[in-house]
């Protein structure tokens, strides 16, 4: 499940209704915990954010800390523990106990756990049900490396043999949603004792690099026990049940032999002489000046970096979740609460108050809106943007994402021919009357021609005098027969005369493909019957003027609105065919405009 990374769609804290509707669920889902382990995993003084991601998953953490559950299908039905919570209470969940390190490769490698992988009791296997949570441990320790859903009873896999697969797993040991945390820690320094690792290097590599907060906030430094000598203690499972964020930061290893062990290169780390003792609640000690100062900060960077015109107007959460949060510096929580003006609402008010943006509340939704930015404000000018850095692996897909949009980007023009009326004046001033014009080109061509002859009014500069050939080009043909011809036209009318006697056309575009029509641009027809009872048929015609393919937008509306569709051809007069016509039978849908 956590193989691939998924972007985070939103990132909030949970209010004291969801905290509570969380921790029963929990208590629900997992008959062995405890009230003492559930406040272990989720202290009650503690803030409890939630990432929901864009494949339904929801991800619970403590603020500043690790993340401890994770729901499947945003439900709060299908709610597993993470390896860190199981590692602060072991007992959560029942385990399977692996026959050997070798298969353990497998296990955090992301493959699913089989029968023939796990170790027997003489007793047998306990009695488990399908779709039943269970965690999956290395012989001799208690810390669980991975954990899944059953995939069939005991009963079913007594009578199977014992043969298939036993765990479906959906979180392991160095998955995304480990190394999500910043910080990785691990329980003792025998942890790694039976399991086996394709690469042991890989085991530093994994816990020294950056990776993004699924919760939204910024891990802080854990507690490091240091020996005198500075050797690492090991830490006991029984030591991380009283605190929930103490754990080991993996430091380099400087053994190069690869027959050198996991578990006796871990015994030989070292961590800095600094080390901290924070608790993963406490924040970076900061004060409501500076928590003020930094709320601007972030807002600044985010109006300069990520909050476009285009996606105004914006509410006030999405706002603080999408776009001022992640512009925080690293290490730092961002509490609202803690500044000075407390709310969110406030905090926003007072920014509009000095000009910088504009809000509104929303009535209906009871939130702030953010509707404009003033891009000209002396705080947004003087204020300079950091630079972010870009990942060059997201380029190309950035890049071939856009092309894609691009090609299918649809483009109509009017454009105009010149007629036998104005042919005259485009060759009076050097243009080609076999080519196609746009309307204000022409207009262009017709003010030159007027500015050439100097047949602008001398006492009224809004009035141009029509002389023999623009009077033709405008009336001849237009005028009844023994009515006068004018003599002067004013400058607003001249344009849109002189393009009225010109032959329409129209140029259709979408992607390489490009096609000129002549006349002007029809427009698609929709047209809706009833048939018996409550069944309703739409249909449309014209799309071959805008280069739709009828087939293929019939496939895509039939996706869409969950209908049958057909294609058939329109006859007209009964000889020509007009391609093509699209039924829509929508059952009971109904349209609103």
């Amino acid at each position: 499940m956590f193989k691939k990374a998924v972007e985070a769609k939103s990132h909030q804290r949970l209010s004291g209704a969801d905290r509570k509707k969380l921790r029963r669920s929990i208590k629900d889902k997992f008959q062995r915990v405890s009230d003492s382990d559930l406040d272990a995993l989720l202290p009650p003084k503690a803030e409890i954010a939630v990432a929901k991601f864009q494949n339904r998953v929801h991800v619970y953490a403590v603020e500043g800390g690790f993340p401890m559950f994770f729901d499947v299908d945003g439900r709060g039905s299908d709610i597993f523990p993470t390896v860190y919570a199981l590692w602060i209470v072991p007992e959560l969940l029942p385990a399977f106990v692996l026959k050997g390190g070798e298969v353990s490769r497998f296990v955090i490698g992301g493959a699913d756990l089989m029968f023939p992988g796990i170790t027997v009791p003489p007793e047998g296997l306990p009695s488990f049900r399908a779709g039943e949570p269970w965690a999956v441990k290395v012989p001799g320790n208690p810390a669980p490396i991975a954990v899944g859903s059953t995939t069939m009873s005991s009963d079913e896999a007594l009578k199977a043999g014992l043969r298939g697969k036993a765990l479906r797993i959906t979180h392991y040991y160095r998955d995304l949603l480990w190394e999500s945390a910043e910080g990785c820690y691990v329980p003792n320094a025998g942890f790694f004792e039976d399991v086996v690792f394709e690469d042991p290097s890989s085991l530093q590599a994994s816990c020294d690099s950056d990776s993004t907060d699924v919760t939204g906030e910024t891990s802080t430094d854990h507690q490091n026990n240091q020996k005198s000598d500075g050797v690492v203690e090991s830490l006991d499972v029984n030591e991380l049940q009283h605190d929930s964020a103490s754990g080991l930061m993996s430091p380099d290893d400087g053994e190069n032999g690869a027959a050198t062990g996991v578990t006796e290169s871990m015994a030989d780390l070292k961590l800095p002489d600094t080390a901290s003792g924070n608790d993963p609640n406490d924040q970076q000690t900061l004060s409501t000046a500076d928590i003020d100062s930094l709320l601007d900060k972030c807002l600044l960077q985010a109006l300069h970096t990520t909050v476009k015109d285009k996606d105004l107007p914006l509410p006030g959460s999405t706002l603080w979740s999408n776009h001022v949060l992640p512009c925080r510096p690293s290490g730092i929580t961002l509490d609202i609460k803690k500044s000075s003006y407390k709310k969110l609402s406030k905090w926003l008010q007072a920014k509009s108050t000095s000009g910088l943006i504009s809000v509104k509340e929303d009535k209906h939704k009871k939130e702030v809106m953010l509707f404009s930015v003033n891009r000209n404000h002396a705080d947004y000018s003087s204020f300079k943007p950091e630079k972010r850095r870009v990942e060059k692996s997201e380029q190309p897909s950035v890049q071939s994402a856009n092309e894609v949009r691009t090609s299918k980007t649809l483009e109509v023009a009017e454009i105009y021919k010149p007629s036998v009326h104005v042919n005259a004046i485009f060759s009076a001033v050097g243009a080609d009357p076999g080519k196609l014009f746009s309307a204000s080109e022409a207009t262009d061509i017709v003010f030159t021609y007027v500015e050439k002859e100097n047949l602008v009014k001398p006492t009224n500069k809004s009035i141009v005098i029509l002389d023999a050939l623009l009077c033709d080009s405008l009336y001849k043909g237009a005028i009844k027969k023994g009515t006068t011809y004018p003599t002067e036209i004013h400058k607003k009318d001249l344009g849109s005369s002189f393009v009225s006697r010109m032959q329409p056309h129209h140029v259709v575009t979408r992607g390489n493909e490009s096609v000129v029509r002549k006349g002007a641009l029809k427009t698609i027809q929709l047209l809706t019957e009833r048939r018996q009872g409550n069944k309703k048929v739409t249909k449309l015609s014209g799309m071959e003027s805008f280069l739709i393919d009828a087939e293929a937008l019939a496939s895509e509306l039939q996706k869409k609105f969950a209908c049958s569709t057909s294609v058939a051809e329109l006859p007209v007069d009964g000889m020509l065919m007009i391609p093509e016509i699209i039924k829509l039978r929508l059952w009971s849908l109904r349209w609103k405009g």
